[in-house]
């Protein structure tokens, strides 16, 4: 017996067992799903306000008609292309109907700086590739650029969410995304009420020399802890605005009021959610930030 343990078919038979447990499994590469289901952000880079934001809507949806959205953040893909981990994930994770198939899985690798939309087959439809990948290049990659991960991310699922909304004509709220072009409207806006803000000071320093003095320990001490190029830009223009005010300018019974932004919406869910069995077949498209 042990000649023949020996032999050279035995010992082939067992090298080859040997090298497949060495193999290793890509399922195990796969971050695993929460009982939260629609969020796993195992990166660590999303604030509770966006993974409730997410999770309540995504609910609305699957109650609605079955489809699933699904969002995922990974540290790293494990060696593996950004393509076959989100491929294996959505179907690990079973997003969407079996029978509709109509999951969408948002899926952000933070090493790689790689961003994937996978579509389930149902949705190849109303979000074949050219689209999927437009809007990560407007809604997105710009967020994900300035590692604004909770903004691209946010912005991102609003865009998908409101076009299956919108193209199933599902009876549900949306909320509109921010493009490129409406970020750049909003710019110019930032940029007349910073300046308008230091006219203001400068009129108001000519008759308060302690506004002058605490205006300007104010923008020393920004200008010094500031990191971000975007403020120190704002801060220019407001000394602009400053100096205009204080020497060229005189205004007088002046006022106004700005409103504040608030975001989200009531939340309540006892979490254990789970993938309704829909597959994708590699559909969707990727993008590098």
């Amino acid at each position: 017996m042990f000649q023949k343990f020996l032999s050279s078919k035995y010992r082939l038979l067992v090298l080859a067992l040997f090298l497949f447990l060495l193999i290793p499994n890509k399922v195990y590469a796969i971050v695993q799903q929460t009982s939260e289901f629609y969020v796993n952000d195992s990166a660590g880079i999303l604030t509770e306000d966006t993974k409730k934001y997410i999770i309540d809507k995504s609910v609305k949806l699957n109650n609605v008609d079955g489809t699933q959205i699904v969002v995922v953040t990974v540290k790293n893909l494990e060696g593996m292309s950004i393509e076959n981990y989100a491929t294996e994930l959505f179907r690990s994770y079973g997003i969407g109907d079996k029978e509709k198939n109509n999951g969408l899985l948002l899926l952000l690798a933070l090493e790689e700086r790689k961003f994937r939309v996978e579509v389930g087959y149902g949705l190849e439809g109303i979000l074949p590739d050219g689209k999927t990948g437009r809007f990560q290049d407007e809604y997105i990659i710009p967020y994900l650029k300035n590692n604004e991960w909770n903004d691209g991310i946010r912005n991102g699922y609003d865009a998908f969410y409101s076009e299956i909304v919108k193209e199933n004509n599902l009876n549900l709220d949306y909320v509109d995304p921010i493009g490129e072009d409406d970020l750049a409207d909003d710019e110019g806006a930032y940029v007349f009420l910073v300046i308008l803000l230091g006219i203001v000071i400068g009129v108001i320093s000519r008759k308060r020399s302690i506004i002058t003095i605490i205006y300007v320990i104010g923008v020393a001490a920004l200008i010094i802890f500031s990191n971000s190029d975007v403020v120190f830009a704002y801060i220019i223009m407001n000394i602009i605005g400053f100096l205009a005010g204080k020497f060229c300018f005189t205004i007088s019974g002046s006022g106004w009021s700005g409103g504040d932004y608030s975001s989200g919406g009531g939340f309540s869910s006892g979490g254990g959610y789970s993938g309704g069995g829909g597959s994708s077949g590699g559909g969707g498209s990727s993008r590098s930030f």
